[in-house]
């Protein structure tokens, strides 16, 4: 009898450890970066391409896995017309036209890969670099903050109808289609007059629009560029961008769960990149203020900075916070990990630090690690009134020096890394927040 109840008490530590290991960051019983990602894209040869694409596609088309087809030049889905992507297909961007790959407003795309068969989208040269090529919008008809409920995506696309490159509207339940187990390789490419492209744009996308398991790598401009609608993101990945991971803006409305950037201090843009930055406008008079801004609902989020010496690369510049939050902007994050940031969250200098404000700043059972600091007001070093707020027992975050190998089960593979935290740091967390 006392050998059972040994047994059992093992048994329940065993149990107890495995959910335990599953409660902040990313999560999942296996490691689901597994089979259909790639942290060396530079090294896949896709072959040549087969089929061209370019202009207007108006009526429904289908991409095959057994040919490579190649955006040449800005090509936009119109006319409520559906495009549908094999699992396993290549399309490649052209560099020398800056290809890309507009879903109006109105049209859909079903880009549905699978583990073993993902959909991918790269760059047409031989040697790959980031910036390569243009990158994918989705626009839908959900609402926006903007003044009329409607804008544009520029970025020197060139459409034969100004509809072509419209989003926004009032259907918070638009349906863009679906984009899962794709990849993102390379985008991004940087334009004279607008900047740089982003790899995926999603701009008044509707909550009826899936979006699971999409990888980004590489891009020179944002990984996920969100503006407005209402949108659903589970295990998005951004790896080593040079601008943004997550950038929200214009009154998005968005749930994201189980999702991961990974960034490296010797890849960032001129002025500096972060993890997140959210936004609900650019310009005050841009908006309506009747109209809600944006809020981000986050959940099981591993944002982590992989450096070789944090130290040292803080000192000179190259590690900035991981989020920046905006004046008018909310946020609700729960349950995930910020590992290896200078400081881990920035609140704009225009919010006032005062318990109405920071209600809509929620972050609650948060793993910091490894960070320069946690949180604080722009351009003031004392935090202590936020240090007082978001270190108070009500919301359960926790702090820790540790380095990758000790916080993630494997951060230094470069084939299938597994950034979920090891058991035995989730058990010293534990024990820190008693």
């Amino acid at each position: 009898m006392k050998n059972s109840t040994q047994i059992l008490c093992v048994l329940l530590f065993v149990v107890g450890n495995i959910f335990a290991q599953q409660e902040k960051g990313i999560i999942g019983a296996n490691n689901w970066l597994n089979n259909w990602t790639e942290f060396k894209p530079n090294h896949t040869d896709y072959g040549e391409p087969t089929q061209i694409l370019t202009g207007n596609i108006t009526k429904d088309t289908k991409l095959n896995k057994r040919d490579v087809y190649l955006l040449l030049g800005s090509v936009f889905v119109t006319d409520s017309t559906t495009l549908t992507i094999e699992p396993g297909t290549v399309i490649l961007g052209d560099f020398d036209t800056n290809g890309s790959l507009t879903i109006s407003k109105g049209s859909k795309i079903i880009a549905e890969g699978t583990q073993t068969d993902p959909i991918v989208f790269t760059s047409n040269r031989s040697v790959k670099k980031q910036g390569d090529w243009g990158g994918v919008f989705v626009l839908g008809d959900a609402p926006i903050n903007k003044y009329g409920n409607g804008s544009s995506v520029e970025y020197g696309l060139r459409p034969s109808s100004y509809e072509n490159i419209s989003y926004g509207g009032d259907n918070t339940e638009s349906n863009s289609g679906i984009l899962k187990y794709v990849r993102i390789e390379f985008a991004g490419k940087r334009t004279k007059d607008f900047g740089y492209f982003n790899a995926l744009t999603l701009a008044g996308v509707g909550n009826q629009t899936i979006i699971e398991n999409v990888m980004v790598s590489y891009c020179e401009g944002n990984s996920f560029n969100i503006l407005g609608g209402e949108v659903n993101l589970n295990k998005m990945i951004s790896y080593r961008t040079s601008s943004n991971d997550y950038e929200f803006n214009y009154g998005t409305l968005c749930n994201i769960s189980n999702s991961l950037a990974i960034r490296s201090p010797y890849i960032s843009g001129a002025d500096g990149s972060i993890c997140m930055h959210i936004a609900s406008y650019d310009k005050k008079d841009e908006v309506d203020f009747t109209k809600p801004g944006t809020f981000v609902n986050a959940e099981n989020l591993t944002l982590v900075n992989i450096s070789d010496n944090l130290e040292a690369d803080i000192k000179v510049g190259l590690v900035k916070e991981a989020l920046y939050i905006d004046q008018d902007a909310s946020l609700r994050m729960n349950k995930s990990v910020i590992s290896g940031f200078n400081p881990a969250v920035i609140l704009d200098d225009n919010i006032k630090v005062n318990s109405e404000n920071l209600k809509k700043i929620r972050f609650s059972e948060m793993y910091f690690n490894n960070c320069n600091g946690n949180i604080f007001t722009k351009n003031n070093s004392n935090n202590e009134d936020l240090e007082n707020w978001y270190g108070n027992s009500v919301f359960f975050n926790v702090y820790s020096k540790g380095d990758d190998s000790e916080t993630f089960i494997d951060a230094t593979s470069t084939r299938r890394p597994d950034y979920r935290l090891r058991i035995n740091k989730i058990i010293a967390s534990n024990a820190y927040e008693d």
